[in-house]
């Protein structure tokens, strides 16, 4: 995530940043004037850590949806240069552009060679626009179907990463057939002759994010989030009205817990206290560790007896 940035607290985090904010000024005043206050420093630590724990016990789904959104949460190269070595990314779909939504190449994860690809959002200004806000246009689709293909070729496992509101839904995208990119994306992922793992980092919006989750394993971070539509465009149809879209969060069961309960996710990995960003190499190490695992037993498997899973993985969707 480049240089150490200063912690953002959401809305709801409120009485955690005042109390963050009291233990700093107690620092700043000890180290001005050579008082040892830090018994006074931990206390107030302790009930910190307490008030913390209080919050995240009780969060509801629009609180999730705000921490899947936070504006420093680890995004898809966050991890690459976390949990892969010798990445070489590779750039564009061969036809239109760059595309610099969907970020991808090859890899070695735990030595292991792989294909790895996933959504970026961009962080400073500058950066989100060059990647969309996240929000892949059809040449991103066709990149990732073009290292999709590459991963089957040379028999090498595919590691996803998804974090997007959704794709993109301007008219320069529908002029390039942006349903088709999707469509077709689907159709790969889903015979694709590889391992496919793919893991919800943050946003999973719509066909953008599906499009590159159609996978062996799905895994989801605790407080990611996974629906077809945002929160905001289920109440602008259902009420006509985005403001309720706190509402809808609660209604559309988005979240991972929730998404466990009804098939759709195989694996919850659990986050740092106050969310991923709050220590990006834990979460890095809790997600290498399950990756692991849950490509060692992937590639146990025969090829046809792979394909074979992901189809009744499929079929069963909506089921039960």
């Amino acid at each position: 995530m480049g240089e150490k940035m200063a912690l953002e607290f959401l809305e709801f985090e409120k009485p955690i940043a005042e109390l963050k904010a009291k233990i700093e000024e107690l620092r700043h005043v000890s180290a001005e004037s050579n008082v040892n206050i830090y018994e006074q420093i931990n206390v107030l630590e302790k009930e910190c850590e307490s008030i913390t724990k209080s919050i995240f016990a009780h969060l509801n789904a629009n609180q999730i949806v705000q921490l899947a959104r936070h504006p420093q949460r680890p995004h898809t190269l966050d991890y690459i240069e976390r949990l892969f070595t010798d990445f070489d990314e590779m750039h564009g779909d061969r036809h239109y552009s760059k595309a610099e939504v969907i970020v991808g190449g090859i890899a070695r994860f735990a030595g292991v060679p792989v294909v790895v690809l996933g959504h970026q959002k961009g962080r400073k200004t500058k950066d989100k626009l060059q990647r969309n806000f996240g929000m892949p246009r059809p040449e991103d689709f066709r990149k990732a179907q073009r290292l999709m293909l590459l991963a089957e070729k040379f028999h090498l496992p595919l590691l996803t990463f998804i974090d997007t509101p959704g794709a993109y839904p301007g008219i320069d995208a529908e002029e390039r057939n942006q349903s088709e990119a999707i469509a077709r994306s689907l159709y790969v992922m889903a015979q694709l002759k590889t391992p496919i793992i793919s893991t919800v980092i943050g946003e999973g919006g719509s066909g953008g994010a599906l499009a590159i989750g159609v996978a062996d394993r799905v895994l989801m971070l605790q407080y990611s989030i996974y629906s077809v539509i945002s929160p905001e465009g289920c109440a602008s149809i259902l009420w006509k009205d985005a403001k309720k879209a706190a509402e809808a969060s609660e209604s559309m069961w988005l979240t991972a817990d929730k998404l466990a309960q009804l098939r759709l996710n195989d694996r919850v990995l659990h986050e740092p206290l106050g969310g991923a960003h709050r220590d990006i190499e834990q979460i890095a190490k809790t997600l290498k560790s399950v990756l692991e695992q849950e490509l060692e037993d992937l590639q146990k498997l025969p090829l046809q007896q792979l394909l074979q899973q992901r189809y009744h993985k499929l079929m069963q969707y909506g089921l039960e």
